[in-house]
């Protein structure tokens, strides 16, 4: 079991903030980087200075920490001076473990900046564990939540694609258990997934089931959801990565089911079907 505490990146989110969650249940008081101090964060843990622009919050943040939970904001795209800088603070900082929250198949993909971090964490010293996962459940609720709540619909470019929907809070679970014993994964990269596949016809009909009125999918043309998420104020650049990751679906590449996020976790992953249950107030009217 690992001493000191565990720096927390991306705390305020789905799969940060869960790693915190689990950090709590084990009676490891966990701390969390935040740009701003005044960021809210759960009870019971230390909030540091962490911004992956400004290298002179590093040093402090790590300073004592026993691991490292690390994913990559949305909006940064340059990681060699950002999070492979913070990998490399790190290590002189003597951190025992870094878990990686990476994507799916960035291993062998050079396009997306998690590869890059990833190729910077194997030929480095530092000791490293890399999660993949698959497509997140929580997107409903998130990145879909203003359609369901205003139109009663799922209105996306995926065709008729599969989805294996990956629970973050399994992830993060993952992630936490892994920072308190990481003897076992160390080198190890894990692909993620939940543990069955569900079209957006059967999530309209999950959600219309849970919430009690009718939920439709439509799928969308390119041009008619860029011009949706235009239309709610999305910025060009992060509109065309939705796209582009919506579009991937229709040639299954979230389809896959892989047993490996069971097996760690030695329970069933959650299903959408959960995940829905667990969180109907997000599209109450």
């Amino acid at each position: 079991m690992t001493s000191g505490p565990v720096l927390v990146t991306g705390a305020t989110g789905n799969v940060g903030g869960a790693v915190v969650t689990r950090l709590l249940a084990r009676g490891h008081a966990p701390r969390v980087g935040v740009r701003d101090l005044s960021a809210k964060t759960a009870p019971g843990v230390e909030k540091v200075v962490l911004d992956f622009h400004r290298p002179e919050t590093f040093g402090p943040a790590l300073a004592g920490a026993s691991g490292l939970f690390l994913l990559r904001p949305p909006a940064i795209a340059r990681v060699r001076r950002t999070l492979c800088a913070l990998v490399d603070a790190a290590r002189a900082a003597g951190v025992g473990h870094v878990v990686f929250l990476s994507v799916t198949g960035a291993d062998k993909n050079r396009v997306v900046p998690h590869h890059a971090v990833e190729r910077h964490l194997a030929e480095g010293p530092v000791p490293w564990t890399i999660l993949r996962p698959g497509f997140f459940a929580q997107n409903i609720g998130d990145a879909y939540r203003a359609d369901l709540r205003e139109r009663d619909e799922l209105y996306l470019p995926a065709a008729a694609g599969r989805v294996a929907w990956v629970d973050t809070r399994d992830l993060g679970e993952l992630a936490a258990e892994i920072l308190l014993d990481p003897a076992p994964h160390r080198g190890r990269g894990y692909t993620l997934t939940g543990r069955e596949t569900r079209d957006f016809n059967q999530v309209a009909a999950l959600l219309s089931k849970q919430l009690g009125r009718p939920i439709r999918y439509t799928p969308a043309s390119a041009l008619g959801y860029l011009r949706r998420l235009r239309s709610r104020g999305m910025p060009w650049a992060q509109a065309l990565v939705l796209l582009v990751l919506h579009l991937g679906l229709r040639s299954g590449q979230a389809e896959l089911v892989d047993p490996t996020l069971g097996d760690l976790l030695g329970r069933p992953p959650r299903t959408v079907a959960d995940y829905i249950a667990d969180h109907a107030h997000l599209w109450s009217k």
